[in-house]
């Protein structure tokens, strides 16, 4: 299980693709330290096992199948390119954002950079169905970073006929992520609150049996 709180912005130095996965190595010294062959690592929101590792270099590499490329960012990833890392919070550790599992559940579209007076305020767009998970003050983790929902368009999508919602960075978020750099129409990895997905499924389940709720 991770928080959302990212730990160090890594860069990808390799990247070998197959016909149905990918071998990635990513240079990371923080999250490397005390990482071994099997370790999770979050890579822009993305559970990774390490199966590879140079603690000499500080990078580790890990294998991505067709369906993390198919439904994440990572598939766009190329030499060069930076990413978010993660460690998996450790039992008794601070839980500093939120609860966040590293199975991401869509990709978002970046639409709206705000710049404020020292912050900025970013909207993304995000699938219809993942739109109904989303909620004002809320969380959502964007790139694998825990951030408080600000503003959603509401279920019925904005005057455009996307579902978007909003979230400001603060200046640490926009120095230390891959999300102060991130320009309008760049894709996102989005997971939304599980809790919220395990309540719908419930409450469904419920109804089909009958039960009160």
């Amino acid at each position: 299980m991770f928080t959302g709180i990212v730990e160090e912005l890594g860069e990808v130095v390799a990247l070998e693709r197959g016909t149905t996965s990918a071998r990635i190595t990513v240079r990371g010294p923080l999250v490397t330290s005390d990482a071994s062959h099997g370790s999770s690592i979050a890579v822009d929101g993305c559970c990774l096992t390490v199966v590879d590792l140079d603690g000499a270099a500080g990078e580790f590499t890990a294998d991505a199948m067709l369906e993390t490329l198919e439904r994440t960012t990572l598939g766009g990833l190329a030499p060069g390119s930076r990413v978010d890392l993660e460690r998996p919070v450790p039992a008794g550790g601070r839980l500093g954002g939120h609860v966040v599992q590293g199975h991401v559940d869509g990709v978002g579209t970046v639409v709206r950079r705000e710049p404020g007076e020292r912050w900025e305020v970013v909207t993304v767009e995000l699938p219809a169905e993942l739109a109904r998970y989303v909620v004002e003050k809320g969380s959502v983790a964007v790139d694998g970073v825990s951030l408080t929902v600000t503003a959603v368009t509401g279920t019925g999508g904005d005057d455009e006929g996307r579902h978007t919602f909003s979230v400001s960075l603060i200046p640490e978020t926009l120095r230390a992520t891959t999300l102060g750099h991130r320009a309008v129409g760049e894709r996102v990895n989005l997971e939304v609150d599980v809790l919220a997905k395990h309540v719908e499924r419930l409450l469904a389940a419920g109804a089909v049996a009958g039960t009160p709720r």
